[in-house]
């Protein structure tokens, strides 16, 4: 049960006058929130040791109030002994934490101080608003004088704690803005530091991409000297020959292919009914699948046991075909074509081969290291462009935030003081 003390309302604050303006520089900042910091604190403990002197004087009246009240009796011989029992034990509560909870307050020279009074002060009104708040109807009946007396007492000691609070509390807020101004300076400090690393990398890139523009121009001047000498056209002459003589692999591929397709059904079945060696195996795949790849000298004798094991397989029975005398006919067909293929195929590697190094003795070993670094720094031109965009994004993005970083410091120092600062970049 509520004593019966509760906040005044609250006066009315005149409107603040226009906010005086003020540029300063970035680095005064740190300086401008000690100073206000330092005021700020010395205001708040001048407030509270204030209030701390306007309280004093109301807990010697409660400790006087409790004194007077253990020495009336309360005319409780005059009531009913029953009821007497209830007042006397209420008068002994409220008595009790009087004596005991009532103490004299700190003096305030510092912040510190000025929490612990608070801390007290709030102890002192629980306990003594919880005993007078169960005590209630014994102090009000059976003793007035002390009531109101008690009430005003303590309704003025609970505004000034309030008081005491809210000026603490906006003490803490201003504490608590300064360390958010000074991270914000920290951050652009470091931003700063970031941006003069940034932008020398910026530079130093910069000049290493010109290099190598530089350097990528010089290689491609000296490859087309290189391209428009006589050597590189019988280069690239040789070459064509050569592309072109590419073009007789088909056709021999092609005359092969026709002929043992005609055999392919009979040498597909042999494949896989028979049980030859490793090597010979090989051969047969490759005749079911590319006769061109294995139709060499060194293959003919292993090529013909392949092609009469097929022709005693079909005589036989034991590979089945749909003509036996005309699949029999096309197998000794093959079999009197096979000089001519190998000697078709080894007269094309022959000639390819020479070709091959007459190409070979006329390539030029400068254009290919050439043309290897030219590969070689134009990949690098391309990261070193990569690097230097994502330098200056990241410097762009500097320059985006240290301005919103500025513009909430002055947000933050216009919250603890009168004075409206225009923060200037330095």
């Amino acid at each position: 049960m509520v004593f019966g003390w509760g906040k005044k309302k609250q006066e009315e604050k005149p409107v603040d006058e226009l906010p005086q303006t003020k540029e300063v520089s970035l680095n005064d900042v740190e300086k401008i929130v000690s100073d206000l910091e330092k005021l700020r604190e010395s205001q708040t403990v001048s407030e509270v040791k204030h209030l701390r002197n306007t309280t004093a004087p109301l807990i010697d009246d409660l400790i006087k109030i409790g004194k007077m009240l253990e020495k009336d009796t309360l005319n409780v011989d005059d009531i009913d002994k029953h009821l007497a029992i209830i007042v006397v034990r209420g008068k002994k509560q409220v008595i009790d934490v009087i004596k005991k909870g009532v103490v004299s307050l700190p003096e305030v020279f510092t912040i510190d101080n000025a929490k612990k009074l608070d801390t007290l002060l709030n102890q002192i009104l629980k306990k003594v608003g919880d005993v007078l708040g169960r005590q209630t109807r014994v102090i009000h009946i059976f003793a007035k004088k002390y009531a109101t007396q008690l009430k005003d007492n303590l309704e003025v000691m609970n505004q000034n704690h309030s008081n005491i609070r809210d000026i603490l509390k906006n003490f803490e807020n201003t504490k608590s803005n300064s360390i958010e101004i000074l991270d914000a300076l920290k951050k652009i400090n470091t931003l700063k530091s970031t941006k003069i690393e940034k932008t020398q990398k910026i530079t130093d890139t910069n000049n290493e991409l010109e290099s190598a523009k530089t350097h990528l121009s010089s290689l491609e001047k000296s490859i087309e000297e290189i391209k428009s000498s006589d050597e590189y056209r019988k280069y690239i002459e040789s070459k064509k020959s050569l592309e072109s003589f590419e073009n007789q692999k088909s056709k021999i591929k092609d005359e092969i292919n026709s002929q043992f397709t005609k055999i392919s059904r009979p040498l597909g079945r042999y494949e896989y009914a028979s049980s030859l060696d490793k090597e010979q195996k090989s051969i047969l795949t490759k005749l079911v699948e590319n006769p061109f790849d294995v139709l060499i000298s060194q293959n003919k004798d292993s090529i013909i046991v392949i092609l009469e094991n097929v022709r005693k397989g079909i005589t036989s029975g034991s590979i089945s075909v749909k003509d036996v005398d005309k699949t029999l006919s096309q197998i000794t067909e093959t079999e009197e074509t096979l000089d001519g293929f190998i000697t078709k195929v080894s007269e094309y590697f022959q000639t390819y081969q020479k070709m091959s190094d007459d190409l070979d003795s006329l390539r030029s070993e400068k254009l290919i290291s050439l043309e290897s670094e030219l590969t070689k720094t134009s990949e690098n031109k391309d990261d070193l462009q990569l690097k230097s965009e994502t330098f200056q994004g990241e410097v762009d993005e500097i320059d985006s935030n240290v301005p919103k970083l500025v513009s909430e410091i002055e947000k933050k120092l216009r919250l603890f003081s009168n004075t409206k600062y225009t923060v200037l970049m330095s």
